[in-house]
């Protein structure tokens, strides 16, 4: 199965070889992360519209905007504790259905409080087919491919964060903000399409030996030290990009930057390198092991934390480069690690990590929105500083599962 894309059937992969069938696997999974969460950082592209729309300071906006964040955190942890009896394949398809719904009642939230409860539900149903994805990869691809498969998800999900983006600005700006969330639950239903056709129904693969329930799994994977770092970092991971990409938005519409909405979405192809090097992560690991690989992303991430301080946009764009390539290819790498370290029970494992980096999200939103609005935009950016700090000491804490883990 490790050649094959999603659980697609094997007949038509082995006529055309494993390379091809590696990399129809990779565009099949790839898609799918970018159609499943597309909705999760594009609105982040039109938060001072929408701050301006409901008349709300940037801190609260920024909140309501990364509640979504909630939604995932629950999702990942209740989905992931129950994995092991849901059928991937109906799982992921009614999670991108019923995510067209909250998507398109967004377009006419009559004010803030629905807004956030629009964005909740949309996180629900976003972590669940994410949750179930990295479980069904994780299952379905060997050992050595794993590392490539999580790296082409995660590469989906950074294409979401410039594609989403500039759709968002675009549309917002020439239709208006209702029709710009139409659009957007179109794209969730296109999702359900991909995943009707290029997935399989594949039985959950249950651990061997006795059953073992969801909250045991999880206590289990709570004492092993090395999951825990990584749920930790997963944590520091989202709270520092988080903290950078929504509340650079406002530093971008004023002054001495003063860009306009469509200028706001074109600076958001920050996010091409990423979507290369983070297809990096796999071979990386293979190189230089998981410990030096993430210590380098977080290292590039923080290289680029003095130049978001600068009044030039040539050196403000640079450092939303390096943060962008330095927390997307970490979280490939620590993705990555989650899926294979777990020795029983990955679906648990999977919906845990996420769960803690969602929490890292919504945490981050809250915390560095009260910096920005109070101390402003330089304590928020030394606040990401510390979340990268503290991922660099939880890595230490990670080991290379053996052969077979």
């Amino acid at each position: 199965m490790a050649d094959m894309p999603m659980g697609v059937t094997a007949e038509p992969m082995q006529e055309h070889g494993h390379s091809t069938g590696v990399a129809l696997r990779s565009l099949v999974i790839g898609l799918t992360a970018f159609l499943t969460v597309v909705d999760l950082f594009a609105t982040q592209a039109i938060l001072p519209t929408l701050t301006r729309h409901y008349g709300v300071t940037p801190g609260a906006m920024g909140f309501a905007v990364n509640a979504s964040t909630i939604g995932m955190a629950v999702a990942g942890l209740v989905v992931g504790s129950f994995s092991p009896h849901i059928d991937r394949r109906t799982g992921i398809l009614a999670s991108l259905l019923l995510l067209a719904i909250p998507t398109s009642l967004l377009a006419i939230a009559p004010n803030l409080t629905v807004f956030t409860i629009l964005r909740v539900m949309q996180g629900l149903c976003m972590a669940s087919a994410f949750t179930l994805t990295l479980a069904h990869v994780g299952e379905q691809c060997s050992a050595m491919d794993a590392g490539g498969a999580f790296a082409a998800y995660i590469t989906g999900n950074v294409a979401s964060n410039l594609i989403g983006r500039l759709i968002s600005a675009s549309v917002s700006d020439n239709l208006g903000l209702a029709t710009n969330f139409y659009f957007f639950a179109v794209l969730n239903l296109a999702g359900a399409l991909l995943v009707h056709f290029t997935v399989k129904r594949v039985q959950p693969m249950h651990s061997i030996g006795p059953a073992q329930s969801p909250l045991s799994a999880m206590i289990e994977h709570w004492h092993d030290p090395a999951l825990r770092a990584a749920y930790g970092l997963g944590f520091c991971i989202l709270f520092a990009f988080i903290g950078t990409f929504t509340y650079v938005n406002f530093i971008l519409v004023r002054a001495p930057l003063s860009l306009g909405m469509m200028g706001v979405g074109f600076v958001y192809f920050v996010f091409l390198p990423s979507v290369v090097t983070t297809l990096l992560a796999g071979k990386a690991v293979a190189l230089f092991g998981m410990r030096l690989s993430l210590w380098g992303g977080l290292a590039i991430a923080a290289l680029g934390l003095p130049l978001m301080l600068s009044s030039h946009l040539a050196a403000v764009l640079a450092g939303m480069v390096l943060i962008g390539v330095g927390t997307f290819f970490a979280q490939a790498c620590a993705t990555g690690f989650v899926g294979q370290a777990a020795r029983t029970n990955r679906g648990v494992a999977s919906g845990t990590y996420l769960a803690c980096y969602f929490f890292g999200g919504l945490v981050g939103s809250a915390v560095l929105g009260q910096l920005f609005d109070h101390f402003g935009w330089a304590a928020c950016v030394a606040g990401v500083g510390v979340a990268l700090a503290l991922g660099c000491i939880l890595t230490a804490s990670l080991r290379i599962p053996v052969s077979g883990r």
